[in-house]
C-alpha cells in the first residue's frame, strides 16, 4: 500500500526481550479521571502521568478506546459539527491540549498546572512504549517520506521502540475497500498503540468510526505531532507555549492555513467561555445560601 511504513526487521522476526509487567490493579481506569465540561465537551482534569497510566491500563486490560488531545479549534468545531461532538463525547479520554482550556477550567475552580500537549504526550508515551514493549503503529503524516522520517526519528529518540507499521493516507476520503485494507493491516501487525495524525476534525472522526473495527487497545490523535517529530515544522519555544502564545508562532509558519482558523475560532471561544463562566457563577450564587438565610 502506497505510503506504508514497514515494521522493523527485529519486530517482524519476533522480539524476545523480557518486558516489565505493570500490575493491572495499579493502573487507573478512564472512569477514575474526573472531567469538567467545557462547552459541553468533557475535558479530563489530568496530567501527563495520569493520562499515560490510563493508556497503560487500557493495554493491560485489553480494552479498546481512543484518546483525543483537544485545543480551542477542536472544541469549537464540535459546537457546529454533530459528528465531531459525538466523537469527543464518546472518547475514552479527552485531554486539554491548549492553554486556553486549562485557563478556562481553572477559572471554573480547577487547579490544573499545565496542559497535556499532544506532541509532548506522544514523545513521553513513546518512551514508555520502548520501556514496556508496547507495539506502535502510525497513521498520518503529510506523505510517505514524512512518515518514514517520523519512524526514523522515533527510533533515534527511543532506541528499541517497536514501530510495527504505518500508513500515510491521501488527503481525499478513503473508499470503503481502502479503509478495510488499512484496518486489516493494522490488526495484522497487532499494535498496542495507534498514533493518529491527520488533523482536526478528521482524526477524531476516523477514530470514532474505526473503533469497533480495530483490535488495537489505544488510539490517540495528536494532530501536528507527526510534523513536529518528523522535523517538518519546528515547535514554538517553551516560554511561548507556557504563556499560551504558540498560536502566534504557528501563524508565522503557516499563515494561509492557520490565520483564518484562529481569527474565526478564537474570538468565538472567548465569548462562549465567558458566557459559561458567568452562567456557572450565577448558578453557584443561587445554590449557595446567604448568611441571612442560614
Amino acid at each position: 500500500m502506497a505510503g506504508a511504513v514497514q515494521p522493523d526487521a527485529d519486530v517482524a522476526a519476533g522480539d524476545t526481550r523480557e518486558i516489565p509487567v505493570v500490575a493491572d490493579h495499579r493502573l487507573p481506569t478512564p472512569r477514575e479521571i474526573r472531567t469538567r465540561r467545557i462547552m459541553g465537551i468533557p475535558i479530563a482534569m489530568t496530567d501527563y502521568e495520569m493520562a499515560m497510566d490510563v493508556m497503560d491500563g487500557m493495554i493491560a486490560r485489553g480494552e479498546r478506546g481512543y484518546v483525543c488531545c483537544v485545543a480551542v479549534h477542536a472544541v469549537m468545531v464540535a459546537q457546529s459539527d454533530p459528528e465531531m461532538r459525538a466523537a469527543l463525547i464518546g472518547s475514552t479520554l479527552t485531554v486539554p491540549d491548549g492553554m486556553p482550556l486549562v485557563w478556562t477550567a481553572n477559572l471554573m475552580g480547577e487547579t490544573l498546572p499545565n496542559r497535556v500537549y499532544g506532541p509532548e504526550l506522544m514523545r513521553r508515551y513513546n518512551e514508555r512504549c520502548r520501556d514496556r514493549g508496547h507495539r506502535v503503529w502510525l497513521y498520518g503524516g503529510r506523505d510517505q517520506g514524512s512518515l518514514a522520517q517520523l519512524a526514523l526519528n522515533m527510533h533515534r529518540a527511543h532506541p528499541g521502540i517497536q514501530v510495527v507499521g504505518g500508513y500515510s493516507p491521501p488527503f481525499r476520503p478513503l473508499a470503503e475497500r481502502e479503509e478495510e485494507e488499512v484496518a486489516r493491516q493494522i490488526d495484522a501487525a497487532r499494535p498496542d498503540v495507534l498514533w493518529v495524525g491527520i488533523g482536526v476534525p478528521k482524526q477524531e472522526k476516523w477514530m470514532a468510526r474505526l473503533r469497533d473495527r480495530l483490535d488495537v487497545p489505544v488510539m490517540c490523535a495528536v494532530g501536528a505531532a507527526f510534523d513536529f517529530h518528523a522535523g517538518r515544522i519546528s515547535q514554538a519555544p517553551a516560554w511561548m507555549q507556557q504563556r499560551g502564545l504558540e498560536w502566534t508562532y504557528r501563524i508565522a509558519q503557516e499563515p494561509r492555513r492557520l490565520l483564518p482558523r484562529y481569527l474565526y475560532y478564537n474570538p468565538r471561544f472567548l465569548k462562549a467561555s465567558v458566557r459559561q463562566l458567568v452562567s456557572e457563577r450565577r448558578r453557584r450564587s443561587v445554590l449557595t445560601p446567604t448568611r441571612a438565610g442560614r
